[in-house]
């Protein structure tokens, strides 16, 4: 990967850390099926504003009208799904490693799948460290999903799966501008989700959270949906579908380092050598240390 590469994964990575933050808020007052909803049809809203004020014409997605439905099921509406139904039965420690799974899978499918993006020892062994690295930072914590029902595992496990089959998909919008691909999806993801939350939850009181929980939900669509995904598609794009992937190992550190600097929250030991670990991974996969690409 180039430095404007490592730089954009960094950027998506506290972009998507931070939205822990936002989330928290979120779900306090909100449904997590009613907050997806809303999250992806406000950043669809807003990218179809952009695209038709300055962006280049979404006329570009109709050819590909299927492939944008079957993106939004693999990278929204199925893993999204898995997740909140396995993190009804594990700790978070487990749903977390078990999330900074998805660049192996996604190794082993562009491996099969692609022509470029082949298996090869320093990817391997930084993937491995990186996981590794994800579950040091836990520590402890990462004891309290353990003895969860199979079934739920399987669910977070199948949801990183699906994560990996979308950055397959996304390799497919061959010349589709970044913006456009994002809008594609998130659209398709809003018209699948609105009748979803629609039939789950009923449509009353979906407008009735706070101003606050309103703030966080914008913050949420417009930063780390919006923005994130048009970097995230771009990213793909440049730098090769398994890369991209790796934006799972540095969530969990980004976050952790955002609560330390903006929210006062306790670093530990364990806490340094997990994020070093997974640094070390980083390293390992670019190769250029080891005089290796």
């Amino acid at each position: 990967m180039t430095l404007t590469d490592w730089g954009q994964l960094l950027l998506l990575g506290a972009i998507w850390g931070g939205s822990f933050f936002f989330a928290r808020i979120a779900v306090a007052e909100l449904h997590p099926l009613v907050l997806v909803m809303f999250r992806v049809a406000i950043a669809a809203i807003a990218l179809q504003l952009y695209l038709a004020i300055r962006g280049p014409s979404f006329r570009l997605a109709f050819p590909h009208a299927g492939l944008f439905f079957l993106l939004a099921f693999t990278n929204n509406v199925v893993p999204f799904s898995l997740i909140f139904a396995g993190q009804t039965e594990l700790g978070a420690g487990v749903a977390s490693v078990l999330n900074a799974t998805t660049p192996f899978w996604t190794l082993i499918l562009a491996n099969a799948m692609t022509s470029d993006e082949k298996l090869s020892w320093n990817k391997l062994a930084g993937i491995g460290l990186g996981v590794a690295g994800t579950a040091v930072m836990i520590g402890t914590g990462l004891l309290a999903g353990l003895g969860g029902p199979v079934w739920a595992k399987f669910a977070l496990i199948g949801a990183s799966l699906s994560y990996g089959i979308a950055l397959m998909v996304a390799r497919r919008f061959k010349g589709v501008p970044s913006p456009v691909i994002a809008t594609g999806q998130l659209t398709a993801s809003t018209i699948i989700m609105i009748p979803v939350v629609l039939l789950a939850h009923g449509p009353a009181g979906l407008f009735s959270a706070s101003p606050p929980v309103w703030a966080a939900v914008l913050a949420l669509a417009l930063l780390s949906t919006a923005f994130a995904y048009i970097l995230y598609f771009n990213l793909v794009a440049s730098a090769g579908a398994t890369n991209a992937s790796l934006v799972t190992l540095i969530v969990p550190a980004s976050a952790m380092l955002l609560g330390f600097l903006f929210l006062g929250e306790r670093l530990e030991l364990f806490e340094i050598g997990g994020v070093m670990l997974i640094g070390l991974g980083l390293v390992t996969i670019d190769g250029r240390v080891f005089g290796r690409r």
